[in-house]
């Protein structure tokens, strides 16, 4: 949950116009299955191409575009090791958005009562 002086705004305590930008864009990257399960997986643990292609099921050239489409959106951070190269989630915001939208998932499937 944000604090009050996390979501301190200008007009009425409302985001920003940049701010509501930003958010759009990373709801559109999230409104892609594949996407999704790279962020996941990325949530949990850094992971090279090859490692990716396994764990979400797509094929590579899918799973590269899908990456860079996250990059650009400021989604994914990646970083060398050797010939690798290895991808995360950039920061804990990512993290717990991905890990809220799936739990959120998680109650409507499962039926789970809704709490606050």
């Amino acid at each position: 949950m944000l604090g009050a002086s996390t979501m301190q705004q200008h007009n009425g305590g409302q985001p920003t116009g940049a701010q509501v930008e930003v958010a759009v864009r990373a709801f559109r990257m999230l409104s892609d299955a594949t996407r999704l399960r790279l962020l996941w997986a990325l949530a949990q643990d850094e992971y090279d191409l090859g490692n990716l292609v396994t764990v979400v099921g797509a094929t590579r050239p899918a799973v590269s575009q899908h990456l860079a489409k996250l990059r650009l959106a400021g989604l994914v951070a990646c970083r060398p090791e050797g010939r690798r190269v290895l991808y995360r989630a950039r920061d804990s915001h990512i993290r717990a958005l991905i890990a809220e939208a799936v739990h959120h998932a998680d109650h409507e499937v499962s039926r789970i009562p809704r709490h606050e």
